[in-house]
């Protein structure tokens, strides 16, 4: 059943939220990965992680590691501490343009570029998305939202993209918290699920053993995990669940355009990512499967 909005129209089913909240989470993810990120990182005088945060929270302006950390989630303080300096390094508008001027020349490098008619029709359905969604609540996308489009035509669909892809994962920290689970518990979960490779997560994450022990007995405690760590399948359930919730949160998002219209800009975005797996971009497994929203 389609839920109508208070404007009349029809909230998309379910499976057309999920359809296009995978294409926007992965049409937005090769800029983690690209070394053209790297480069501009180096102009700027920051590397690896430090720069990650930047990148990521410069628009919300040149706020404090602690501000990052909140609306990042899933990561250990000690992780997140390691950006202190960088709006010394450079101002938040600087690390913007830099964000830009990586994504347009990776996009090109790889030939991730729609037709002058697909990129008008993606704006067509994302532009009334963004421009209609509902802000509160949802830090991180707002900022985005603020942040003014760049000229190059390719870049500014990928940064509303972008937008779309933190207001979901707003969405989708507001449902973890209500399910009780914290960000080192939302980890172990993820990385049992096999949903998000548990290197990259300890790498990135920072959480350490003793942590990941706790976490761990707390899910098995819920019966989400075996004792030896191995996900339960109530613990899938669970887990699915969740993204379920967070569909549910977003099917409003896409009432401006509809099913069909979420339907159709997942095809025409979906080729972003998949030009970039076919040249290696990504260390693990990222073809539109999985949860929208392993990495945040």
């Amino acid at each position: 059943m389609h839920l109508a909005t208070s404007s009349g129209r029809a909230q998309p089913g379910l499976d057309a939220v999920r359809e296009v909240s995978l294409a926007v989470n992965a049409a937005h993810l090769f800029i983690y990965f690209v070394h053209e990120v790297r480069a501009e990182a180096a102009e700027l005088g920051v590397a690896d992680r430090a720069a990650y945060f930047a990148f990521r929270a410069a628009p919300m302006g040149a706020v404090p590691w602690q501000v990052v950390l909140a609306t990042f989630y899933g990561f250990n303080p000690r992780a997140v501490c390691a950006m202190a300096g960088v709006w010394g390094a450079a101002t938040p508008a600087q690390w913007q343009a830099a964000r830009f001027a990586a994504a347009g020349r990776a996009m090109r490098r790889v030939g991730a570029e729609p037709t002058a008619e697909q990129l008008a029709e993606a704006r067509s359905l994302i532009d009334p998305v963004v421009a209609g969604a509902d802000y509160a609540g949802k830090a991180l996308a707002a900022a985005n939202a603020a942040v003014p489009l760049p000229a190059d035509p390719l870049v500014a669909l990928w940064q509303q993209i972008t937008v779309l892809r933190e207001w979901r994962g707003d969405a989708h920290l507001v449902v973890l918290a209500s399910n009780g689970l914290g960000p080192c518990d939302s980890n172990v979960l993820q990385t049992a699920t096999g949903r998000f490779p548990e290197a990259v997560a300890r790498a990135t994450r920072l959480w350490n053993d003793e942590e990941v022990a706790a976490a761990t007995e707390r899910l098995v405690a819920r019966g989400w995990l075996d004792d030896d760590g191995t996900v339960t399948d109530v613990g899938m359930a669970a887990r699915e669940q969740i993204e379920v919730e967070t569909d549910e949160h977003c099917a409003a998002l896409w009432t401006p355009i509809g099913e069909e219209g979420a339907r159709r800009l997942a095809s025409l975005i979906m080729p972003i990512h998949q030009a970039f797996a076919a040249v290696g971009t990504f260390p693990f497994p990222m073809a539109g499967t999985g949860t929208p929203e392993h990495s945040r």
